[in-house]
């Protein structure tokens, strides 16, 4: 089970500031094997405690936050965000390039954040447990952005431990997708699932 993310283990503003660019291309290295394409443009970014601690810093260093209340108002956000052994945590992104297309496929996909699913070989597919934190979509339209959590059962993860597809897609009627996950985005999600 992975712990959560310590004030402890978060590096001071002036230690960021030295450290960012490094820290920064880690990061970027690390995440290269979190994301997953569905369809066009829908992308789901697999968290786990370095891509949190890397967005925890980021805020601390914009919102130039460096007292203990405020370190510990962002952990509480952003904690929930780390998988925690036996599920798998993503933040979705609905991307269009252009405005106008975006506003119509967000009224055209209200609902598509409860219809994303993931499945390990022959098992059921898992859909997504949404938003959890604030309701994002309302009845004109779905929000961009979305936070997905995908419970899996123990014989699931050691199914995939055993060499198991990886399947990930979405049933919505104007936005049906799935796509097959490749060895290294599976070893990097299977590392999330301890």
């Amino acid at each position: 089970m992975a712990a959560q993310l310590e004030r402890s283990e978060l590096m001071s503003l002036e230690q960021y500031s030295q450290q960012r660019s490094d820290f920064r291309s880690k990061v970027i290295a690390h995440k290269k094997h979190r994301r997953v394409g569905i369809g066009p443009n829908l992308f789901l970014y697999f968290e786990d405690r370095l891509t949190i601690q890397y967005q925890v810093q980021e805020m601390l260093r914009i919102e130039k936050i460096f007292e203990s209340d405020g370190i510990e108002e962002e952990l509480s956000a952003y904690n929930p965000l780390i998988p925690d052994g036996h599920n798998l945590k993503a933040t979705a992104m609905l991307e269009y390039q252009d405005v106008d297309e975006r506003k119509q496929q967000l009224a055209l996909l209200r609902g598509v954040e409860d219809l994303v699913w993931i499945q390990v070989g022959d098992f059921d597919p898992i859909y997504a447990i949404s938003n959890e934190d604030l309701e994002r979509s309302n009845a004109e339209k779905t929000s961009a952005v979305h936070f997905m959590r995908f419970e899996l059962e123990p014989d699931m993860i050691a199914a995939l431990r055993g060499g198991a597809t990886l399947k990930m897609g979405s049933n919505h009627e104007s936005y049906r997708y799935s796509t097959d996950i490749e060895q290294p985005i599976r070893e990097a999600l299977l590392a999330d699932l301890d």
